[in-house]
């Protein structure tokens, strides 16, 4: 590894001084890029400071004072990208971006990028943008959100961002965070266009400029032949994406920095004055390997090494610069020393800055607690519907669930509403009933079949300022893209500081129990997924009435905490009207539903002093008809409806177990993962002893048909469990 880094490490300078400066590999000239020699000079310094800090950052991780991972170097040209672009057209940045953040903070007077760099490179708390939890490229005040995992997981939102700023204009958006004139601009690498995250993302932007849909969005692919050690075929990139249908392609090679800044003004004219998506495939070199691990040696030859190391696009712009300005060998290698040197002294000076050092540092931000700009009253259409028998008239789940969703459109017009089907159809259970004739197809639209680009457009949409509520369609389905949650959404505020956040509501159909449409992918009883995700808010009601309140309390949550919060809407309560047959019991007047529930307070049912049921969604209908059964036995029970699975809310519920010393916990998931695993594990940290037993659903997909009443918990089984949890004989109950 030594001699890899070594000859990349002396390679500029050693050809800059040999004079080893490579022919041109462009005939563009500085009046086709709209380039004045002054601004070449200007890109050229973020250049060599970013290839300054990149030597300085592997220095310090060789020495273990440091944490690099993946640089910029041969990827320097995109610096002209960021000359090309405003400071306010949000960046969406691949990692090796270090050029682009230095030359576009030239822009905006008082920022510091090498001092912000260095803080980050070491992990200092100081970090502008992270405060110490990661190396990321990222400012607030610059319009770069940070990201980590950019193999092609920020691409979905980056299309969100640059479709909420078309919705905002048609809209009329005042208080956007992006200019109605902005562009999106999104890098990645020739490797990360194959993931498939990229290609759903890529498919939806061609779509959306397809039906002509304005779209104002750049698709960077740097394009070095590489992904890690395995080569991109040659001309791959182009015969891929070069006649794509709704997406305008363009070409630069960024080893010529004036090349880039030619293609980067075309593909930022298509994409600002045109509204379209454009594909902008730059040509680059990779050196110093994929990153501070990585041995090139062992997959790359010496021959072939040196031969990118002679098309470092530093050394294409020095010679650019040498043309233009006048400047010598010398000159520019003097430049380099006095660079170096600054980079080298705030690298040093960094190291010394204060680190986090508790958990509560490390974690402060994942809840952040910042008030919104007050909510604008939406409008309905002239000739919309009228809900108002509706409003006054028992109602099931589903459709006081639409309902709920109308009445908060109405209260803010931010809220942004759609998915598969939840627009003239109104969902397939009818939850979005009617909000398309009543708000029009700018406020509750359909999509296109895939989950992440459905995810992404709501973290797009949220960086500008609307309160998306994206729905997926049944709960097998997020798995197909967990990870804009998981690695995007909730982590933006983490990796942020709190700077960026991603206030959504996430509509989820899911859990068992549905008859009739069964199977797994319609019957999922798994909710790990989100339970393992840091900073989310996972709420999941048990009959209309707490669907209304607790929707009202979620979209306060997301409005005022900037929290993602997920809604699991129990798919076979959806129609459900009785507990016993007859009672209406799971229906609600929807005017007749005062207010919202406290976010961690958990629905206390009765007042039963032998036994507590704690328990969630479709359990909560079920021990509620196991009552019966144990009234008959002499059984009084309360039982604990815990509505907020996570974070759970143990402290409310053992509040309200009380002095009960029978517990019983009926938990509708799996026995792996579910909510109940933690629930037992909290009491026993909490020394708390109760009598106590659990029932699950078994580890299993659920399957089709009756045999699905073999895997799940059921009413009969939660009476049993009670009993026999209490020492009372089925025999004695049934006499």
């Amino acid at each position: 590894m030594a001699g890899a880094i070594g000859a990349a490490t002396d390679g500029f300078l050693d050809r800059l001084k040999a004079g080893r400066i490579p022919p041109p590999v462009t005939g563009a000239s500085l009046n086709d890029a709209g380039l004045a020699p002054s601004a070449l000079s200007g890109i050229f310094e973020s250049q060599l400071t970013s290839r300054a800090l990149d030597l300085e950052a592997r220095r310090l991780g060789a020495a273990r004072r440091g944490f690099y991972s993946i640089g910029s170097s041969g990827h320097e040209g995109n610096a002209g990208l960021a000359h090309v672009l405003r400071v306010d057209d949000m960046a969406f940045l691949h990692y090796r971006s270090g050029a682009f953040y230095i030359e576009r903070a030239r822009k905006l007077p008082g920022e510091t990028p090498v001092w912000n760099m260095a803080l980050s490179f070491v992990a200092s708390s100081e970090d502008p943008i992270s405060g110490g939890r990661h190396k990321v490229i990222g400012s607030k005040s610059l319009f770069i959100p940070p990201q980590t995992s950019t193999i092609a997981s920020h691409l979905p939102k980056a299309m969100g961002a640059a479709f909420s700023i078309a919705l905002a204009r048609t809209q009329k958006k005042r208080d956007a965070a992006l200019p109605l004139d902005s562009v999106i601009y999104c890098s990645f690498g020739d490797a990360s266009a194959n993931h498939s995250t990229a290609q759903g993302a890529i498919n939806a932007a061609a779509l959306t400029g397809y039906r002509g849909l304005p779209l104002p969005l750049i698709f960077a692919c740097e394009d070095n032949g590489v992904g890690i050690s395995v080569k991109t075929p040659e001309g791959w990139i182009a015969a891929n994406y070069g006649a794509r249908a709704g997406l305008r392609y363009v070409y630069g090679d960024a080893r010529d920095v004036v090349d880039a800044v030619r293609a980067g003004r075309e593909a930022e004219r298509c994409a600002r004055a045109a509204r379209k998506p454009v594909f902008l495939h730059l040509r680059t070199v990779r050196l110093m390997g994929h990153a501070g691990s990585d041995l090139e040696t062992s997959y790359r030859d010496r021959a072939e090494i040196e031969t990118e190391a002679d098309q470092d696009p530093l050394l294409h712009t020095a010679r650019r610069v040498m043309e233009t300005s006048g400047a010598s060998l010398t000159d520019i290698e003097k430049l380099y020393g006095e660079i170096s040197g600054c980079a080298r002294r705030a690298m040093e000076a960094a190291c010394d800055r204060p680190k986090l050092s508790s958990a509560a540092e490390v974690m402060s931000a994942l809840s952040p607690r910042k008030r919104s700009a007050a909510r604008r009253p939406g409008r309905t259409l002239d000739r919309a519907p009228d809900d108002a028998r509706a409003r006054r008239e028992p109602q099931h789940m589903s459709r006081l669930i639409s309902l709920a969703l109308a009445d908060e459109m109405e209260r803010d017009r931010n809220i942004v509403v759609f998915g598969e089907d939840v627009a003239k159809k109104g969902g397939v259970y009818g939850a979005t009933t009617r909000l398309q004739q009543k708000f029009g197809p700018a406020r509750a639209f359909d999509t296109l079949l895939d989950e992440q680009s459905i995810l992404g457009l709501g973290i797009g949409l949220a960086h500008n300022g609307f309160l998306p509520v994206p729905e997926i369609q049944f709960l097998a389905y997020v798995h197909n893209a967990e990870d804009q949650l998981r690695g995007e959404a909730a982590s933006l505020s983490f990796f942020s500081n709190s700077q960026y956040t991603n206030p959504m509501v996430v509509r989820v159909a899911g859990l068992a129990y549905q008859k009739g449409f069964g199977g797994h992918f319609h019957n999922d009883n798994s909710v790990a997924v989100f339970r393992d995700i840091p900073g989310i808010v996972l709420a999941c009601p048990s009959s209309g009435a707490e669907a209304v309140a607790m929707l009202r309390e979620s979209f306060r949550i997301a409005r005022e905490e900037r929290r993602v919060v997920v809604f699991l809407e129990p798919i076979a309560l959806y129609g459900t009207k009785d507990v016993s047959e007859g009672d209406g019991s799971m229906t609600a007047i929807f005017d007749d539903i005062d207010g919202a529930v406290r976010f961690g307070a958990p629905n206390v049912i009765g007042d039963g002093r032998d036994l507590a049921i704690v328990t969630y969604g479709n359990g909560t209908y079920l021990s509620r008809r196991a009552l019966a059964h144990l009234e008959d036995a002499g059984v009084s029970a309360r039982i604990i409806d815990l509505r907020w699975l996570s974070p759970l809310p143990v402290d409310a519920v053992v509040d309200a177990i009380g002095k009960r010393r029978n517990v019983l916990i009926v938990d509708e998931c799996r026995r792996t993962g579910g909510p109940a695993e933690e629930i037992i594990a909290q009491f026993a940290d909490r020394g708390l002893s109760y009598n106590m037993k659990r029932i699950t659903g078994e580890d299993t997909f659920i399957p089709l048909g009756p045999a699905a009443d073999t895997v799940l918990v059921s009413e009969s089984e939660i009476a049993a469990a009670a009993l026999s949890l209490l020492g009372v004989s089925a025999g004695k109950a049934a006499e």
